[in-house]
């Protein structure tokens, strides 16, 4: 553990040490492989945990033969699943109008089905988040960019 914490304090003074716009051009791509990792744990359905998303309820209208869309299909696009990078940071968010979306799956809150329907309670399902493989994945890519 002890090492761990050397190599971050090296990155660190190795990012430092670096140009602004190298900077920002390294936060950039790492935004972009954090949205492809956010995005791949969307697709496969599952927390940044690990743990698999609770199944939809089911309901009457279930149907043998219905075709069933994946959740979160179009939330996980780029054109909704945006990433912004500066010289210091890197970040990945929704954008617009499914950010409400998101934050009512993601913590779990209640909100309408539609306009006038009933107030459902939804579950808890996060769609974005940190975890070790995140992790491993920013420090292969400062160490990629900076032995260029």
């Amino acid at each position: 553990m002890d090492n761990l914490h050397k190599v971050d304090k090296w990155l660190a003074a190795l990012l430092a040490n670096l140009e602004p716009a190298a900077r920002q051009r390294m936060m950039r791509e790492l935004a972009q492989e954090l949205r492809r990792n956010q995005q791949n744990n969307i697709r496969l359905q599952r927390n940044p945990d690990g743990s698999g998303y609770e199944p939809r309820k089911v309901t009457a209208r279930t149907k043998k033969g219905r075709i069933k869309r994946q959740m979160f299909a179009k939330l996980r696009t780029t054109k909704y699943l945006k990433t912004a990078a500066s010289v210091d940071s890197a970040s990945v968010q929704f954008a617009g109008k499914v950010q409400r979306i998101a934050r009512v799956h993601h913590y779990g809150l209640r909100d309408r089905v539609s306009r006038s329907g009933p107030v459902v309670r939804y579950a808890e399902r996060r769609l974005l988040g940190l975890n070790s493989e995140t992790n491993d994945l920013a420090k292969t890519i400062f160490l990629k960019l900076l032995q260029v």
